[in-house]
């Protein structure tokens, strides 16, 4: 399940990569090339300037805002053309952010990307440079973010869906087919708010890489330093892919296995992950006294079905008038298990559930996805659809209805209330043209230098079977977290900011069997 980049719980709230499940949208309204204008080549696009400045405009919600501010960071735009084949044609904007380096003699600049996908990477550089406040990252490095095709401040940037839309959860499978909006109809919505379905093609990974190769050469860096977390270590991969003589050094941290054979197979193993982290916080719940999902953690997953399965068709009610559903229920307990810090407000929700109330589960969904005091939504999970239609394989309604049942047979606690059809449109039906990224990927890439891979083996949404093989595939190095968290990097423990400063700044890894304990 991605998770929002409000950040509003802090630094530990960083987006995350997971399915589509809960899916969403794309960019927004494109920029026309001027008939008069003399025709562009990409040397045009990689020879221009950021005028960096106030960073005002940038930030698309006040947390941003407030993080931008904060970091002193500075912003600016990229143009890049929507199609590569035809840089003479339409023109977006990304929105980039920079802090500077706090050394005299920076090495250069370090690429960000937050993971989603969708994220809004803007933010993120300035939430990253406090959290590593004191490190030589930040000494060595200005710290570039980014907000990818689709999403943020980014133009064009997708809007599918209204707010009151968002909270009757009207997206396209939801959660095991059980959303509400029509594929076809959606694809031609988001298209139409990003200028047409040619545009709405190109908002995938293979584009956002050569995005991101336009950055680092306008930033002046011969080769890329880049850190990319959750879906940030499927981005760095395929950059990789493409451009293998351009990398410098790359830390992926919470990895997307690129060894997986379809999207389907990827989707599975990470819903399991996801039933194993639910197994584990039944477990502990059932330690305490008058626990929501009862005393026998065999039972847990039978009891919160029993709890939630009949929100489907009678919502309980909350705070403001709204009401708290099945897909909503499900969506807030997925957007616990990222992090064990965060069980306790799970089992909160699920006792107030029990009393007929839904506020604490459903300030937990608003969290997830990126819902703002004043009702609106930022384009988080719209993005998130628009960029995994544009990444992966498309199916027929019978590939598609046996996917959803291998899902809910990987994480029961999910299983819809009612049986899944033998035939359920795609999500990404409708969808025009495009350039997947394909299974595998990233597969014997030759000169690539190390990497370093940081894996979690209690990560829900990202397994540690999955930061294995990506060491594996990119021949790099790997570093092995315990503990029960997705993402290690801005979890501020000292063993694994050392080895991911020493790796960055000195390209030397760890070597193999390193371990760190959060």
């Amino acid at each position: 399940m991605p998770r929002d980049p409000d950040h509003r719980k802090g630094v530990r709230k960083l987006n995350r990569w997971a399915l589509p499940l809960a899916a969403a949208l794309l960019l927004g309204a494109c920029t026309s090339a001027d008939d008069e204008a003399p025709a562009r080549s990409l040397d045009d696009y990689y020879g221009q300037k950021i005028s960096f400045g106030n960073c005002e405009e940038f930030a698309t919600t006040a947390s941003d805002a407030g993080y931008l501010t904060a970091a002193e960071a500075e912003c600016g735009w990229l143009e890049v053309p929507l199609d590569y084949s035809e840089p003479e044609g339409a023109t977006g904007r990304i929105a980039v952010s920079r802090v500077p380096a706090r050394g005299e003699k920076p090495i250069g600049s370090m690429v960000l990307n937050p993971g989603g996908p969708g994220a809004r990477g803007v933010s993120f550089a300035a939430l990253l440079s406090q959290a590593w406040a004191q490190s030589p990252v930040t000494e060595n490095f200005d710290l570039v973010g980014f907000d990818p095709r689709g999403t943020g401040a980014t133009t064009p940037a997708v809007d599918c869906f209204t707010d009151a839309e968002r909270d009757s959860d009207a997206l396209p499978g939801a959660i095991l087919g059980l959303g509400t909006a029509d594929p076809v109809t959606l694809a031609d919505r988001c298209a139409a708010s990003v200028g047409g379905k040619d545009v709405l093609g190109h908002i995938g990974t293979r584009d956002t890489a050569r995005d991101m190769d336009v950055l680092r050469a306008v930033l002046g860096d011969e080769k890329l330093t880049y850190t990319g977390a959750s879906y940030g270590t499927r981005l760095g991969p395929v950059y990789a892919e493409m451009f293998p003589d351009r990398v410098r050094a790359m830390v992926l941290d919470g990895a997307v296995d690129p060894r997986q054979p379809s999207t389907q197979a990827y989707r599975t193993q990470q819903l399991a992950g996801f039933q194993r982290a639910f197994d584990k916080l039944a477990t502990a719940c059932a330690e305490q006294d008058s626990c929501p999902l009862g005393t026998d953690p065999a039972q847990a997953t039978a009891q919160f079905n029993d709890l939630v399965q009949p929100l489907a068709q009678n919502p309980v009610p909350a705070s403001g008038g709204r009401s708290l559903g099945f897909v909503a229920a499900v969506d807030s307990m997925v957007s616990t298990l990222y992090d064990k810090a965060q069980w306790p407000q799970a089992i909160a929700g699920l006792t107030q559930l029990r009393k007929g109330k839904g506020d604490v589960l459903l300030e937990l969904r608003d969290n997830l996805h990126g819902r703002q005091e004043d009702g609106s939504y930022v384009d988080f999970l719209e993005a998130t659809y628009a960029i995994s239609c544009a990444d992966d394989e498309h199916f027929t309604p019978e590939e598609n209805s046996a996917a959803l049942q291998a899902y809910s047979d990987a994480a029961p606690f999910m299983a819809p209330p009612s049986p899944i059809a033998a035939a359920v449109p795609d999500d990404c039906a409708g969808w025009p043209e495009h350039d997947p990224v394909g299974h595998p990927y990233a597969v014997g890439i030759e000169g690539l230098p190390n990497t370093l891979t940081v894996s979690v083996t209690g990560d829900a949404a990202s397994p540690h079977e999955y930061g294995i093989s990506l060491a594996e595939t990119l021949g790099g190095d790997l570093l092995t977290v315990h503990g029960d968290l997705h993402v290690a990097t801005i979890a501020g423990n000292e063993c694994v900011d050392d080895a991911v400063a020493t790796y960055l700044v000195d390209l030397k890894g760890p070597g193999p069997g390193a371990e760190c304990w959060l």
